[in-house]
């Protein structure tokens, strides 16, 4: 799955093909590494040393030097989900590292932040180098965090030292974060302290919120981020530099790939309220990441400004869009 097509520079950042082709690499935690219409035949090696977990890793296959974003899935889903989302980040100038973090869970969260450090930490001790195509460098001083669900409360707990790592993230981006079921049901470690402006983190963040996360599909199954735990108590938390963008009309999982294989993915059909189509909501949340990189990783705010203030014409209806500054 890799673009073929190479469009100007000037792209908006919601188009899902930007100036850079990309593809994706799949790396083993040991065995090696594949990849879908790799850009050269020398990508595939094994890494001389192997990452702590599988990763999907989508890049520019173009020479240069590129930020790099670790992105964090959603419970029991798997990284291969939001395949589009990060070819689309990748193809506008950027490095996504998506770890698998487990395949069974329960409801402490405390090992996917270790192995997320853990992953960060191998970015540093040079794995990363041996699986990209030829020319392409990851530049570590520009590293974002991101993460889904409760990969977006594992981000936030990792963004907020509950595990070491040796490498400092600039930017940290919530997709629709969720932590636990219920205000008072927080699942271990609880991120969240229902204290405003409480969160200390020397990097900026962003909050994508769904409008239809907190929306029951039906009454057997709860809302997938309810209320008391989700986007809205996250931000609250937050400090400036700060934004909050929540779409109206999509739900909680409404930006993953279109086909997603196997029973965890058909459920990704059934377990949440969702939108009409996915397409609309991931190529928003795959812009806004874009923009948001930019502005905090390269210092170019224009377009995050653009799209605040109705310039940048969006894919879907947002019915917040809040900063703190």
């Amino acid at each position: 799955m890799s673009h073929s097509t190479t469009i100007s520079s000037s792209a908006s950042v919601f188009e899902t093909a930007g100036r850079y082709t990309t593809t994706l690499l799949r790396v083993e935690s040991a065995a090696g590494t594949t990849c879908n219409n790799c850009c050269s035949s020398s990508v595939g090696a094994v890494p001389a040393l192997p990452p702590p977990k599988p990763l999907l890793i989508a890049t520019p296959c173009e020479a240069g030097e590129f930020p790099l974003l670790i992105f964090l899935h959603g419970y029991l889903l798997q990284n291969s989900f939001y395949s589009q989302l990060i070819q689309h980040v990748a193809s506008h100038g950027f490095i996504v590292i998506a770890p698998q973090l487990y395949e069974v869970a329960g409801a402490d969260s405390t090992g996917e932040i270790k192995s997320a450090a853990a992953t960060t930490n191998w970015l540093s001790e040079g794995g990363l180098r041996d699986v990209l195509p030829p020319n392409v460098h990851p530049n570590l001083s520009k590293l974002g965090l991101a993460g889904h669900s409760r990969g977006g409360k594992t981000a936030f707990a990792l963004a907020l030292t509950k595990a070491a790592t040796t490498l400092k993230f600039s930017a940290l981006i919530g997709v629709d974060p969720v932590d636990g079921m219920d205000k008072g049901k927080q699942t271990p470690p609880p991120v969240l302290t229902y204290v405003p402006h409480s969160f200390d983190l020397d990097m900026a963040v962003m909050v994508i919120g769904s409008g239809l996360g907190e929306v029951r599909r039906n009454p057997l199954f709860p809302p997938c981020a309810p209320k008391g735990v989700n986007h809205e108590d996250f931000f609250n938390e937050c400090r400036k530099p700060a934004c909050h963008f929540v779409v109206k009309d999509y739900g909680h999982l409404d930006m993953l790939d279109n086909d997603t294989k196997g029973i965890r993915g058909k459920a990704t059909y059934c377990l949440c309220k969702n939108g009409e189509s996915r397409e609309p909501m991931r190529r928003f949340v795959g812009g806004i990441v874009v923009a948001f990189m930019k502005a905090y990783l390269d210092g170019d705010a224009s377009e995050l400004m653009s799209i605040r203030y109705g310039h940048e014409t969006a894919p879907v209806e947002l019915q917040t869009v809040e900063f703190l500054e």
